[in-house]
């Protein structure tokens, strides 16, 4: 998905206030790319040379009145929907109404200091997203593409333009979950719903949510249409749209509509987003950074299934005389010594790989693919590996068993572990510190 930096536009006359918010804000939101300006003439030079999604300005400034440079930003070509919020001490009424005449978006109290200015800025920006998106056009009329596309670029979005419904759906198949390119799915999709190729708008709107099973969430579509009949409008909206557009295209509506849609869009990948961290933080042991315990008997089974794993091999590691390491250094020392050997076994095995905490000081690997003396070389590997770790200065070792469905192909996972445990133990009975299958 395609994503930019906030841009934001500060402007005030205090140099200490421009240095203390430029502070701030480096470290509090670290997306955003800042110009300071001590003066409004200086602000307009800037307005000249990018784009930006958020402008602040004091109400006094050395050159002008913050509200008369609001007034200039309105009439500005490129900037004339860009949100302004004043920062003053002095928001009475009578400014209230001048300010939102002159095109205010929003007020901040600036005796509220400069942690809360950052605060609001960060809401702000989260309340009102710019045109930040990727767009997947279709229009068959080259006149109504040229001046949307005109207007969709200059406004900071990012599209791709095709005639056809059959092209943007072999675009939406590539750029699908899982398709080969992946990392170049669209945020919208805006179509006409009157396409002269053999499928219509409607027809690609039943593929969008048939075919594809893309949610209004997931893919908001907006249609352009000319129909003016309610019956028409209805049309649109069973066959899957989240709103439409009637053309001739007035700009402020189109773009009032793609910021809601692509603000449902955003909301949507946030909450995938928050969901994937809750799942990884519910499946994954936190000391040590590998999958716990409940993780692998749920997904070994799967694992153990799927037959393009077949043979599966198994590794039990003890860490040897953990107790004893806990006893005379203390649990702190433990904890950190399984921390590191944590992330070595994750980033010394290869994809595919299933690495999981089994209980105390113990670890379990799940190797695809993987013959039985493979996975006493691989095991081996690792135990060299942990004997040079030297985690907290501490000279530690493990025993591993080995076991794989190569020898036992009826194995399931609870026989397969059971197979590598016991080869575990016969590690530790013929002196630890070595690999037994």
């Amino acid at each position: 998905m395609f994503r930019k930096l906030t841009r934001i536009l500060v402007i005030d006359g205090s140099e200490v206030t421009r240095t203390i918010i430029s502070r701030i804000l480096d470290e509090e939101m670290p997306q955003a790319q800042l110009t300071l300006c001590g003066s409004g003439s200086e602000a307009r030079d800037r307005l000249e040379e990018q784009q930006y999604d958020l402008i602040t300005t004091a109400l006094l400034l050395p050159d002008m009145d913050g509200l008369d440079f609001c007034r200039q930003v309105r009439a500005h070509a490129t900037h004339h929907h860009t949100p302004v919020v004043v920062v003053s001490g002095d928001a009475n009424e009578r400014l209230l109404q001048e300010g939102f005449a002159a095109g205010v978006t929003d007020y901040f109290d600036k005796s509220l200091g400069y942690q809360a200015f950052v605060e609001f800025i960060k809401e702000f920006t989260q309340r009102n997203p710019g045109l930040v998106g990727r767009v997947l056009y279709v229009e068959d009329s080259p006149t109504t593409a040229r001046h949307t596309l005109k207007l969709l670029e200059h406004h900071g979005l990012q599209v791709v333009h095709t005639t056809t419904a059959e092209e943007a759906i072999e675009l939406l198949q590539r750029t699908a979950p899982g398709g080969p390119e992946a990392d170049a799915g669209f945020d919208i999709v805006m179509t006409d719903f009157f396409l002269k190729g053999a499928m219509t708008g409607g027809d690609l709107l039943h593929a969008i949510r048939s075919k594809f099973r893309f949610t209004q969430q997931e893919m908001p579509v907006l249609v352009l249409t000319t129909a003016e009949s309610p019956e028409r409008q209805v049309e649109v909206f069973h066959a899957g749209a989240n709103d439409f557009v009637q053309k001739p295209i007035v700009e402020e509506i189109l773009l009032a509509r793609i910021r809601s849609l692509l603000l449902i869009k955003q909301q949507f990948t946030a909450l995938k987003v928050q969901a994937e961290e809750m799942r990884l933080l519910a499946t994954t042991d936190s000391l040590t950074g590998v999958r716990n315990k409940c993780y692998l008997l749920h997904q070994g089974e799967q694992f153990m299934e799927d037959r393009r794993n077949q043979p599966v091999a198994a590794l039990l590691l003890d860490i040897d005389h953990f107790k004893r390491l806990n006893d005379s250094h203390g649990h702190l020392t433990g904890d950190q010594v399984l921390e590191q050997v944590g992330r070595l076994l994750n980033e010394s095995v290869r994809e595919g790989t299933l690495v999981a905490r089994f209980g105390g000081e113990e670890f379990a690997i799940l190797l695809p693919r993987c013959r039985l003396a493979d996975a006493q070389a691989r095991a081996e590997e690792l135990r060299a590996g942990i004997e040079a770790l030297r985690p907290v200065g501490q000279v530690i070792t493990v025993s591993v068993g080995v076991a794989s469905t190569e020898t036992c192909p009826e194995a399931d996972l609870t026989a397969l572990l059971d197979l590598a445990d016991r080869a575990l133990y016969a590690a530790k009975d013929s002196g630890r510190n070595r690999v037994c299958a």
